[in-house]
């Protein structure tokens, strides 16, 4: 069997059969037992799961049918892979930073799309290297799959897609995906792996909030809760709310890049936001619909009379709220947690809509036990394609163990984190 590789629809050239792939190529496989599929996949007809041919697409208009195809329901995949959210990050954000999509599909013999990765492609010291689409704004990176090409794809048939793009590419860095998403197995767990740093984190949802606020907190707890609410009510009048007009959605970004920015510069941390091109990426996301769907980002905020003290914007897919960033005001409304306050009213929200798991992202924070009790797993896959790309590999996954065993040790993660206090104290001295 042989893949056709294409470029645009245009065939450039006809990789090796399967069989006559050099097993040298890349390092041994981390085999991850695929688990049972999800009860919905059984709705999907049978097709034929063999992959037939690859087309490498680096116009995201040329593979948008595909895309579309494979973001239908019961398909597997996360928000963050979504055509439109993905199309306006690339024209606001990557095309800035020199990336241009990379986009990898594969289809069986009668044409029918099996997979799509979401891939974008950039120099990084001279060396091509491919990564996900999204950057930093992506908190979960995954391929969009048929459930059933998910799950039988094998160690094999990546390797032979892989050696198809090959002579494009140095590397493939493949950051903070999950292990499993919506009861499968990541197809790419298969594939040369290490921990991520860091985990993400989500809880399950039911339709009786009160009842899911009483299993995630004791009396104790929820009287406190209460207490806040009653301070905070008696600076105002207290609203949450979901923003969709655009003059409220651009208001309350002014409140979120404000706020966010105070509390990077305090806690010393670099502020992705202020990359040029996030704002209108964000706004964008916010506000356009595309093919008659709402705008990809869900925006909410928490308001104390005219002031909006807490934000936050999220995805939706696959009955799961994934939030994406969030901020809170500096001052006298910080003492009463608007932010806690505002995720209890967003979760009761995705309790009512039927949603069923609720993420706050990767990456420990307190905040994050209150509904987001279970910690997902992450890997990362260094995948060197040339012999330059091998350096550049071993750099990446150093730094990535280095991070994780820093932050695996409560004493070393305290320290950098107040050195960085220290470092933000002092930029800002006189």
């Amino acid at each position: 069997m042989q893949f056709a590789k294409y470029s645009n629809g245009l065939l450039t050239n006809v990789c090796e059969p399967m069989n006559s792939i050099n097993q040298s190529t890349f390092p041994p496989m981390n085999v991850v037992s695929l688990r049972a599929l999800h009860p919905d996949s059984r709705t999907l007809p049978a097709i034929d799961g063999r992959i037939a041919r690859i087309e490498v697409f680096d116009d995201m208009a040329a593979a948008e049918s595909h895309w579309h195809a494979l973001e239908q329901a019961n398909n597997f995949a996360t928000p963050y892979q979504r055509y439109d959210i993905l199309k306006l990050w690339l024209q606001h954000v990557g095309a800035d930073i020199g990336v241009s999509p990379f986009i990898v599909v594969g289809f069986n013999a009668t044409g029918t799309p099996l997979f799509l990765w979401p891939f974008g492609t950039h120099k990084i010291a001279g060396l091509r290297l491919v990564e996900f689409l999204g950057g930093k704004h992506a908190n979960f990176n995954m391929a969009l799959w048929r459930r059933d090409a998910a799950a039988t794809i094998s160690t094999d048939d990546l390797r032979a897609v892989i050696k198809c793009i090959a002579e494009r590419a140095d590397i493939i860095k493949l950051v903070n995906q999950p292990l499993t998403w919506s009861g499968t197995t990541n197809p790419f767990a298969l594939l040369p792996q290490q921990r991520s740093a860091n985990f993400g984190f989500s809880g399950p949802l039911v339709p009786d909030f009160e009842a899911l606020l009483r299993a995630r907190t004791n009396s104790a707890a929820r009287k406190k809760m209460h207490k806040k609410e009653r301070t905070l009510a008696g600076y105002g009048e207290v609203r949450f709310e979901q923003v969709t007009d655009a003059h409220d959605v651009r208001r309350a970004l002014d409140s979120f890049f404000k706020q966010k920015q105070v509390r990077m510069r305090m806690l010393g941390i670099a502020d992705v936001f202020t990359v040029p091109g996030v704002r209108r990426f964000i706004e964008a996301a916010a506000t356009e619909k595309f093919f008659g769907r709402s705008p990809p980002i869900e925006l909410y905020t928490l308001s104390v009379d005219n002031i909006i003290v807490a934000t936050m914007g999220g995805i939706v897919g696959g009955g799961r709220f994934c939030a994406m960033f969030n901020s809170i005001i500096r001052g006298r409304y910080a003492t009463e947690s608007p932010g806690e306050q505002l995720i209890i009213n967003l979760v009761r929200a995705c309790c009512v809509r039927g949603l069923e798991t609720f993420d706050l992202g990767i990456g420990e924070a307190r905040y994050k036990t209150l509904f987001c009790g279970d910690a997902e797993p992450l890997f990362d896959s260094y995948l060197p394609l040339s012999a330059a790309g091998r350096w550049l590999a071993v750099v990446f996954a150093i730094s990535a163990s280095a991070k994780r065993a820093i932050k695996q040790r409560p004493v070393l993660w305290s320290l950098v984190r107040g050195l960085r206090t220290l470092r933000a104290w002092l930029s800002v001295r006189p």
